[in-house]
């Protein structure tokens, strides 16, 4: 396997040209833009209600919707919603979502312009079952799913519909689990099996996706799908989405740093963002990361990557050396700015984490309370708690105890008494030479501040790590960027792109982030980015579907119910799916599970153990609750 085989450049965007598949008269791939597409949450034989919704989706920018067809009576009712769609004027494409049902898939693929199949139920049934293959006992199964899917191949060849295929991380057959194990591979082969079936019968609309709830599995997972379709001569367009991503901020920062890392790749010919909110919100969510790639990126020249020196297919952190709390085995630092505030109070420390009580005369920390604090060439004159230390300008250090300095490269090298401690070093891409490597390479103090005024920052960035690599420079690295966004959803976008994709290929001891914009907002981000790229939890993480037409309980509101009781557990992964569809298998790695299984009824599983079945979803949050509690994972919620 050719280890950078997987995009066109590293440090110059383009896209990595696809094939051309049309779904009616939309195009993906080739020289088409990036498509916007959604699911809707209404029950398919609501017909009136299915076709509202899908206008609504229409009208916010929704180019592409999606309509689950869980059996044959839904799959017949999509004429009547397209026919309904039609007479009043909307042409957008429909595509059938289809689990378990391959009948269902095929009288939905004489009505609609696409269908989605996932490979790990299609053609089989997932009984959480290891199974010892032969080389021989494998074919024959391979055999099997041909005679399955075969059928459906020829239908949509023979009407002009395209198909997706749909690899889901949770919901791989057991047969991939036991040959791959719970892999991006095995996602990877799961849908490539499928795809070969296709090309035996020159059947080529066929469109890709490799979704996950963890945004690393899902990153590796695409990529490896590229890398593989390039060695077997394939360039099928692929569907972009972190499935499962939750609602509000974190179901946007997990969107962006799972969808935007690979579109940085320039990988993707259309996106879902997969929220636990009504479809039309998702829509301004995929427009903002769209627009980001609209046009390309014009940028300046960055030198090539001659040899990649890290596993782009399998995340490991850059190896670096510890300096007090950071690099090493610590986990990634976030740091605040205060370096605009010039009578720096206790007060100004609260949106980073920290509350200062003077009855008690004590700091109460939160979970997201920022590790330093930059104040320029401020000072800081009252006791700080002892997590936290303060950076300043070098001109400006005062010496006090845990505070440190902040050189330029010139200034730390004509730098007469720096810290004995810890001394940062601002660095670009520009200002590596040999001479200044080889001064941070003897200085066992030093953590780098890597800046960019890049537009391509990313790229510029991990060019500057690659080069760090190279040399054997084992410094740590926080990674800054200044943002001039004005909005909260653009910097919560950018900078989960910017800091989440170096994140994803183990890159970066802390991230900092320079704005105009609230302070709490952008520590709030920060500690998010972190969270979504698994690499510091800070946080209960929600592993929620985005509710579609198989859902059995109003998700939105179990979701704010769950997260209402739940949300200082730090750490607990809770998934919440609508149905059993998108169960056990697909909240993957949840600690605990709160699944429909019936209308108002709700299974609990413990990881991927069914531990209730079937009780009464009146009841079923506090059973959750304390199910949690019978495995020790519960702590009462500090009082306010």
């Amino acid at each position: 396997m050719e280890i950078q085989n997987y995009c066109p450049s590293l440090t110059s965007y383009s896209r990595w040209i696809t094939r051309e598949v049309k779904i009616g008269d939309v195009g993906i791939g080739a020289d088409n833009p990036i498509r916007i597409q959604s699911m809707t949450t209404t029950n398919t034989m609501n017909t009136d209600a299915t076709i509202e919704q899908s206008i609504r989706m229409i009208k916010a920018g929704c180019e592409i919707v999606r309509i689950t067809a869980p059996s044959i009576k839904e799959a017949e009712n999509l004429r009547v919603i397209s026919n309904g769609l039609r007479s009043q004027g909307y042409k957008t494409p429909l595509v059938a979502d289809i689990h378990y049902t391959p009948n269902a898939a095929e009288v939905a693929a004489r009505i609609v312009e696409k269908v989605r199949i996932n490979p790990g139920n299609f053609a089989d049934r997932k009984k959480f079952e290891t199974h010892e293959y032969t080389d021989k006992s494998y074919d024959e199964e391979l055999e099997r799913i041909r005679d399955r899917f075969l059928p459906l191949v020829l239908v949509c060849k023979e009407y002009g519909t395209a198909i997706r295929i749909g690899t889901n991380h949770g919901s791989l057959s057991d047969r991939i689990l036991s040959r791959y194990g719970d892999t991006p591979l095995g996602m990877v082969e799961s849908a490539m099996e499928f795809i070969r079936i296709c090309r035996d019968v020159d059947f080529h609309d066929i469109v890709l996706s490799m979704k996950a709830s963890n945004t690393q599995v899902m990153v590796q997972a695409y990529r490896l799908s590229v890398n593989t379709m390039n060695t077997e001569g394939m360039n099928y367009p692929l569907h972009l989405g972190v499935t499962e991503a939750g609602e509000g901020e974190d179901g946007r920062l997990k969107s962006a740093v799972g969808i935007g890392t690979l579109l940085e790749d320039g990988l993707g010919d259309t996106i879902r963002v997969s929220l636990t909110e009504e479809p039309e919100e998702e829509i301004p969510v995929a427009q903002l990361l769209v627009e980001r790639y609209a046009i390309g990126l014009e940028h300046q020249f960055i030198e090539p990557i001659e040899k990649i020196l890290y596993d782009p297919y399998f995340r490991e952190r850059r190896k670096t050396n510890q300096i007090t709390n950071i690099g090493g085995d610590n986990v990634p630092r976030v740091v605040g700015d205060l370096s605009n505030i010039k009578n720096i109070n206790r007060e100004h420390l609260a949106p980073f984490g920290y509350n200062y009580s003077i009855s008690a005369d004590k700091w109460q920390l939160s979970e997201q309370a920022a590790d330093y604090l930059y104040v320029g060439v401020g000072k800081i004159d009252f006791e700080l708690p002892g997590t936290l230390a303060v950076i300043q300008d070098a001109e400006s250090w005062s010496g006090l105890p845990d505070h440190f300095p902040m050189f330029t490269v010139q200034n730390y090298l004509d730098a007469v008494n720096p810290s004995d401690v810890l001394n940062f070093v601002t660095l670009t891409l520009n200002d590596v030479t040999q001479a200044t490597l080889a001064a941070l390479e003897d200085d066992p103090t030093i953590v780098i501040v890597a800046d960019t005024n890049h537009f391509y920052s990313l790229a510029e960035q991990r060019k500057l790590f690659v080069e760090l690599m190279r040399r054997e420079i084992t410094a740590p690295v926080l990674i800054r960027r200044k943002y001039s966004a004005t909005t909260k959803d653009l910097f919560m976008i950018y900078s989960a792109i910017d800091f989440g994709g170096l994140q994803m290929d183990g890159f970066g001891d802390g991230i900092w982030a320079q704005s105009t914009l609230d302070a709490g907002l952008m520590n709030e981000t920060l500690f998010g980015i972190l969270q979504a790229s698994r690499t510091r939890i800070s946080k209960t993480e929600y592993i929620s579907c985005p509710s579609c037409g198989r859902t059995l309980f109003d998700l939105q509101e179990t979701t704010s119910k769950i997260r209402a009781r739940t949300d200082h557990l730090k750490g607990v992964k809770i998934g919440i799916m609508g149905c059993i569809v998108n169960g056990p298998g697909e909240m993957a790695d949840a600690d605990y599970g709160y699944v429909g299984t019936g209308v108002d009824k709700i299974s609990l599983y413990k990881g991927q153990e069914i531990i209730q079945r079937n009780i009464p979803s009146e009841g079923a949050v506090e059973a959750l609750i304390d199910l949690i509690r019978r495995h020790n994972d519960w702590v009462e919620p500090e009082a306010v």
